[in-house]
């Protein structure tokens, strides 16, 4: 049923879609064909139910479901029976994989001039129901090291290297010390390991009230916003690679399966050894209230009622204590495929984690009842004999909250079937936190995603989702992938080209109150966001599945990379003044520039034509497919061979920010001059082995 039927208004905003439709779809279709896509298109808007996302999201999040718990296997096979009954081919893919699901034991205490024990956990809520069930676990910072220290104090702010960095100048010494640090400002992995390297013996870690709490408005349950005992948990693993810490580059098989994986002594693992802990704001400001030292930089400042000190000296001291047991789980990753009529190897790959800190609601399990729903939808299609010419699959990945581990598993896994097959990853985790539309992107896919959103109405509008996504400005802002998630692997190890999007908001990231009841009472009340986003990426795949020609945006790897290159000599000038350009990239951005340009009219007229044979469309698309491939190399990045794309990878010393030509951001971030030119070669070699891809497929059209 349609979701437009009973309002005249939203019947008028059909009739406008209606109108879109007709004017978009046409990238990479043949004149001929048009209609029966939007035919399809409409039906697909059509058959997404709505109400479907509410009934997935209250089902997954009834339990607290970490990685490698019983609760966490009846996710698992919830989703495998949704997909299977939507008509997918669903298939479980085991591994087993190295990392705590399990707080352990640990405690916080004040030693002096007072004994006091901190709390580590959220507060019961009379009005939150799923608050107090009794499986909710302390919060905890997996990876942490094991550990009974207890010494003066250092507020680091929020321990980032540039922080670090500005104690050192003006002459803290951390050595021996449990360092406070407020989240925010870097992956906080590297809170523990920039502590470590300045001699710290234990981390403490809270959220501040500025960043997340009463000073930015009512807090749960009256508000959305961090309560003084809400606790962000999450991991600290920073190795140099993604994925499970003991085999990197390879998956962690069943241990006792048939093939046997040759795994890393946990011993050789450069794991942190100092134990950490999160807590809330009103446990860190009992030990911020006490310290004595110097006064902090005004940027240091929190939102607590005092001025901050960096120092909490001599009198001042602290209890942590972690006991945090690491071994090995079993990790099971969902994947559903709905096989392609004409092109089953050629794969639309849709994926999100399901495993989570809590309950889940927003982080990861919006994602996964969103993909749920779009699974439904295109069943409904597939039943109907329109099943999509590409195979679409659908991947539900587990053990990410720890990191990135299933999904990474999974594409070491099927390493070279994704190199040959892959024509796209779509990642939700969390993809329906709110009601802000939003994307990020490889340049291939920034395109296709806006004219779908042309195409669905955003919920209590007149408007498209595109035009409350753009606002004022002529198009939206979006964004490049960072780190963070599971297309990582997918991305930055493999080449597939990825995208990230749905709806943000506030949320209660990785604490106990990440509920259904959170959910329903501030994330999106309405429950409209789940089917909007199914619709917007359900067209973005279908679009994907079924054009003549793959519909990427070949031009825009010139169009963002010449702005990348602008930004990366303007970044180089910081450390080198006199420097003038990459000239050898540049000649190799001129080429590529040519070669798209003259791509793309041989491709709208080809397919105005539409007379390219079947057998030549195979070709040209398994080509298409080669050319995120073009930045994939061997040799990988200088901190850590693992990451081996030379267009993006996360940022090494943040983990969260996305680096476009990482190998220069590097030379830049450790003030190195003499490999700049190493770069401009390897850069340009790659730029023209993609120039050489687009005038051989420009050829066979």
């Amino acid at each position: 049923m349609s979701k437009f039927k009973f309002s005249p208004k939203k019947s008028l905003v059909v009739g406008t879609l209606a109108l879109a439709l007709s004017a978009q779809a046409q990238d990479g279709f043949f004149q001929s064909h048009l209609e029966k896509q939007k035919a399809i298109e409409k039906e697909y808007l059509d058959a997404v139910d709505f109400s479907s996302f509410k009934v997935h999201l209250k089902e997954i999040t009834k339990n607290p479901h970490i990685a490698g718990t019983p609760e966490n296997e009846l996710v698992q096979q919830y989703m495998a029976k949704v997909m299977t009954d939507a008509g997918m081919d669903t298939k479980l893919y085991p591994y087993d994989v190295y990392l705590p699901n399990h707080p352990g034991e640990s405690h916080l205490e004040i030693v002096s001039p007072v004994k006091m024990t901190l709390s580590q956990q959220e507060a019961i809520l009379d009005e939150d129901p799923f608050s107090s069930d009794k499986r909710l676990y302390l919060g905890f910072n997996a990876f942490s090291g094991s550990g009974d220290v207890t010494a003066e104090v250092v507020y680091v702010n929020y321990g980032t290297r540039e922080d670090f960095a500005k104690l050192k100048e003006m002459g803290v010494d951390l050595t021996g010390k449990v360092v406070i640090a407020r989240y925010g400002g870097n992956f906080r992995g590297y809170k523990a390991k920039y502590a470590e390297e300045a001699g710290a013996i234990g981390l403490v870690v809270y959220t501040d009230p500025k960043d997340n709490g009463y000073v930015r408005g009512d807090v749960y349950p009256d508000g959305p916003y961090y309560n003084e005992t809400t606790i962000q948990r999450g991991s600290m693993l920073t190795l140099d690679w993604t994925g499970d810490p003991l085999t990197p580059n390879e998956p962690a098989l069943p241990l006792d399966g048939d093939k046997k994986v040759k795994r890393l002594d946990p011993k050789e693992v450069d794991f942190h050894t100092i134990p950490v802990t999160p807590i809330g704001y009103g446990a860190a400001k009992e030990i911020l209230s006490r310290m004595k030292g110097q006064a902090v930089p005004e940027a240091w400042q929190g939102g607590l009622p005092f001025d901050y000190k960096i120092e909490g000296g001599s009198d001042l001291k602290v209890r942590v204590m972690v006991d945090q047991p690491v071994d090995f789980i079993r990790a099971n990753n969902v994947v559903g495929t709905f096989k392609g009529s004409k092109y089953p190897d050629e794969w639309i790959i849709l994926g999100a984690h399901f495993d989570a800190w809590s309950f889940g609601a927003t982080d990861p399990n919006s994602g996964t009842a969103m993909l749920l729903t779009l699974a439904e939808a295109i069943g409904k299609l597939v039943k109907e004999g329109k099943a999509p010419e590409r195979s679409i699959m659908i991947g539900h990945w587990d053990a990410e909250e720890q990191g990135v581990i299933g999904s990474t598993e999974w594409v070491e896994h099927m390493r070279d079937e994704l190199k040959a097959n892959a024509v796209a990853y779509m990642n939700f985790d969390g993809g329906v936190n709110g009601r802000n539309f939003g994307a990020s992107a490889a340049p291939t896919l920034k395109k296709i995603i806006m004219d779908a959103a042309k195409d669905v109405a955003y919920p209590g509008s007149s408007k498209t989702v595109y035009e409350v996504w753009a606002g004022k400005n002529k198009e939206p802002r979006m964004g490049n992938l960072g780190g963070g998630s599971d297309h990582i692997a997918f991305y930055m190890h493999v080449g597939v080209p990825s995208l990230g999007g749905g709806t943000g908001g506030m949320t209660p990231y990785h604490s106990n109150y990440d509920n259904f009841y959170y959910y329903s009472k501030f994330v999106d009340p309405s429950f409209k966001m789940g089917g909007t986003v199914a619709q917007v990426f359900g067209l973005v795949a279908l679009r994907l599945a079924n054009g003549d020609v793959i519909p990427y945006d070949v031009p825009r790897y010139a169009q963002d990379l010449k702005g990348h290159f602008e930004n990366a000599v303007k970044n180089v000038q910081t450390i080198a003044p006199d420097f003038q350009e990459f000239d050898q990239a540049n000649a190799a951005l001129a080429q590529l520039e040519a070669s798209s340009k003259s791509y793309q009219k041989a491709l709208d007229a080809a397919l105005a034509k539409g007379t390219i044979s079947d057998k030549e469309l195979k070709k040209i698309n398994e080509e298409l497919i080669g050319l995120e491939k073009s930045w994939i190399d061997p040799k990988g990045m200088y901190y850590g061979e693992w990451y081996k794309s030379l267009y993006v990878c996360n940022d090494p010393f943040s983990g969260y920010a996305s680096w476009i030509l990482p190998g220069i951001q590097y030379e830049v971030a450790i003030n190195r001059t003499e490999k700049l030119e190493e770069w401009d070669s390897r850069y340009a070699k790659a730029i023209s082995n993609l120039s050489k891809k687009i005038d051989n497929i420009t050829k066979a059209l």
